[in-house]
């Protein structure tokens, strides 16, 4: 289970942070990503990080969003600055983790956050 936290209303140039923690049966957790969705537009990932920690982002929030990770947490994180109204979108949390019972690796996705920058 991804339990995602930390979206609301911003004004435009100002920051958030998102919170995304993973609980559960879990032996290990792959890499990890946060994506977004806009109305109208299809998801799209905007960070993911490994768990050896090597990220990548896509080209319209590099230099601005930083993802980073805490995996004694289970714990992912997107800190978001200089926020723009077009960063407006639900942002969902994803994460690829091995399953305890099992060992069988499967993607899952946290229940979403608003992440609303006005102009």
């Amino acid at each position: 289970q991804l339990q995602a936290s930390g979206g609301g209303l911003v004004q435009a140039g100002g920051s958030l942070r998102l919170s995304c923690a993973a609980s559960g049966s879990i032996f290990s957790i792959n890499a990890m990503g946060w994506y977004r969705q806009a109305p109208g537009k299809q998801r799209e990932l905007v960070a993911a990080i490994t768990s050896g920690g090597t990220t990548n982002y896509v080209d319209s929030v590099k230099g601005r969003f930083t993802i980073s990770r805490d995996n004694a947490k289970n714990t992912v994180y997107l800190q978001m600055n200089s926020l723009k109204p077009e960063d407006t979108a639900v942002y969902y949390c994803n994460a690829v983790i091995t399953v305890l019972t099992t060992y069988s690796r499967n993607g899952y996705w946290g229940q979403g956050t608003l992440v609303t920058v006005s102009s």
